[in-house]
């Protein structure tokens, strides 16, 4: 995936339907992403980038298109995709995982079942077993990788302002939050809303 090129908004929703794999020690995870959202540096109130803030804390959203940044929010620790150049602090938040391989496994960690393992940004990274060293490292040159070519591809893909950004003004509305639709992998998704997973693909 060409994660230099192209705006970030086009890669978040792009993203949607690639397979994520994770090689931990032990065993390997799978899943599908069905949520994403854009973060858009400099200009963007929301961003760790916002006004080109450069902390040790984010210095890997500074690296090259590729890169993972990796930060804890509330204990929970939030895997991103960096998206542009090196020094555009761009990325892509994945928000939601529909899992495939490992989910018993999932489910033990997570001490859930059913859409509740991996239906949120801390979730899935916990499920997945996913270590905050992570951050900094580069997509498909170590144990986390996305595949492309194996991947599915929403039927419908939504757009909506993003989850938990309060008082960043315009920033706070703006619809850079990307879901395939339906899907109840989906975080904070109404139970009306919810169709089941193999109907929310192509």
């Amino acid at each position: 995936m060409d994660f230099l090129q192209r705006d970030t908004t086009a890669i978040a929703k792009d993203l949607l339907g690639v397979k994520i794999i994770y090689h931990d020690t032990h065993q390997t995870f799978t899943g599908y992403i069905v949520e994403t959202e854009a973060y858009l540096g400099f200009d963007d109130k929301a961003a760790h980038g916002f006004n080109g803030k450069r902390t040790p804390k984010v210095a890997s959203l500074y690296k090259q298109g590729g890169t993972i940044y990796a930060h804890v929010m509330h204990t929970h620790l939030l895997i991103n995709f960096v998206t542009q150049q090196a020094n555009i602090p761009e990325g892509v938040l994945i928000r939601a995982i529909e899992p495939e391989e490992g989910i018993e496994t999932m489910s033990d960690r997570r001490g859930k079942t059913g859409y509740d393992i991996t239906n949120g940004p801390g979730k899935w990274t916990k499920a997945f077993n996913i270590p905050r060293h992570i951050d900094g490292s580069r997509l498909n040159e170590g144990n986390l990788l996305i595949d492309t070519k194996n991947r599915k591809h929403p039927r419908s893909i939504e757009e909506s302002g993003r989850i938990g950004i309060p008082n960043k003004g315009e920033w706070t509305y703006k619809s850079l939050r990307y879901t395939v639709k339906g899907n109840p992998y989906v975080s904070h998704l109404k139970k009306s809303a919810i169709i089941p997973p193999s109907e929310t693909w192509k």
